[in-house]
């Protein structure tokens, strides 16, 4: 595999005026897949919400008349990502995004795999190359709307460190949803044993990316196997994010105001629009098709279900102080919360570092450099 094949771009980029336009168009530039002016260009272009999928199809479809067939894929998703479950096209943009990813990315050590799961399987990369480096295994995988192949350059940059990696959608993630359709399942410590059984492996580290940060710790809990986690821009409670006075609005609807609710949820994804992507996308990944069962239980990701005084592993926690999904007042009483670990690592990024968004989209490099130098002192082999 190529050493040189990706390179992480420094810097946080305004975009777009709207955070949650302008954080998905830095997160595909950040991680190495698209261009700043390409970026710059179509997020001039878009105005409202609805703009978003046909600007996004039109220059994937440019790159692929010029050639530039890994650039079109992940223009493809960047359509596919702003488009509600249903909608037309939804999943032919994700097979147009698959295809072109597999057909162009160089994929030299790495096997795509499909590990059997209760009654279906979960989509694995595993992922080596040859090196005089052996420092043992380490499990990827994200969290609420994004697809392991948006990850490949983070998995690769472990592989040329002398990592094997086994990447993975797990429920309701990317693929293992989408074509084997697994849903969400919070105790993500069963598709980790799963993975781990399957492959014979004794001990492994585990990265959780974005929800996936909460995953991971919850997985840490119940699988001694895993011997290092490492959690980046994950939170110890989802239902702490909004506002005290938010959480009471909302144990108010979700006691007294229930149907009506429900109503008011559905007639929102019809209408279309940030909120209603929000809201389909969870009943999507649960399989729960009331509004109100979904988000109940989306809402069990909380301190309770995380059980981190179980947690005796190694553990690293990276942070952003300007992250937009995950407020910086979790984190100390995540760190706090980890109070049996065999060690506690705790980074917060700021502006300085370039990389205080959510997950270090800004200055990935550095982030993952972090990562393997902890783990390298730990004598992770």
């Amino acid at each position: 595999m190529n050493s040189a094949l990706f390179t992480f771009p420094v810097g946080y980029h305004s975009f777009h005026s709207k955070q949650l336009f302008n954080f998905q168009l830095n997160r595909w530039y950040s991680l190495g897949y698209l261009s700043f002016n390409d970026l710059k260009s179509v997020g001039e272009k878009v105005r409202k919400f609805d703009d978003w999928k046909p600007i996004m199809v039109e220059m994937a479809e440019k790159k692929i008349n010029s050639k530039k067939y890994v650039e079109a894929a992940f223009f493809y998703r960047a359509a596919e990502f702003y488009t509600l479950y249903g909608q037309d096209h939804k999943e032919l943009l994700y097979d147009k995004f698959t295809d072109l990813f597999y057909s162009n990315m160089p994929l030299e050590g790495v096997n795509v795999e499909k590990v059997p799961y209760k009654e279906s399987f979960l989509h694995v990369l595993k992922m080596s190359i040859k090196t005089s480096i052996k420092k043992g295994t380490i499990l990827i995988h994200i969290g609420f709307d994004s697809f392991i192949e948006e990850f490949y350059s983070v998995a690769w940059y472990f592989t040329i460190h002398g990592y094997e990696v086994i990447a993975f959608d797990g429920p309701g993630q990317g693929k293992s949803v989408k074509k084997f359709n697994v849903p969400f399942d919070f105790e993500w410590e069963k598709p980790v044993k799963t993975i781990l059984d399957y492959y014979k492996i004794s001990e492994a580290a585990l990265l959780g990316i974005s929800l996936g940060g909460w995953l991971c710790l919850r997985t840490a809990a119940f699988e001694p196997r895993i011997k290092w986690v490492i959690s980046t821009g994950g939170a110890c409670d989802y239902y702490k994010i909004p506002p005290a006075i938010a959480r009471l609005l909302m144990d108010f609807f979700k006691k007294y105001m229930r149907e009506g609710s429900n109503k008011v949820a559905l007639k929102g994804i019809k209408k279309g629009g940030m909120e209603a992507w929000r809201n389909s996308n969870i009943m999507y990944i649960t399989k729960i098709d009331v509004p109100m069962d979904a988000f109940e239980y989306a809402w069990q990701m909380n301190g309770e279900n995380l059980h981190a005084d179980r947690i005796k592993q190694d553990v690293m926690v990276i942070t952003g102080k300007d992250d937009h999904f995950i407020p910086f007042k979790l984190h100390d009483p995540l760190i706090k919360s980890l109070k049996n670990a065999k060690s506690v690592t705790d980074i917060v990024f700021t502006k300085r570092d370039n990389a205080s968004n959510h997950c270090s989209i800004g200055n990935i490099k550095l982030s993952l450099d972090k990562m393997i130098n902890w783990l390298n002192k730990k004598k992770m082999i």
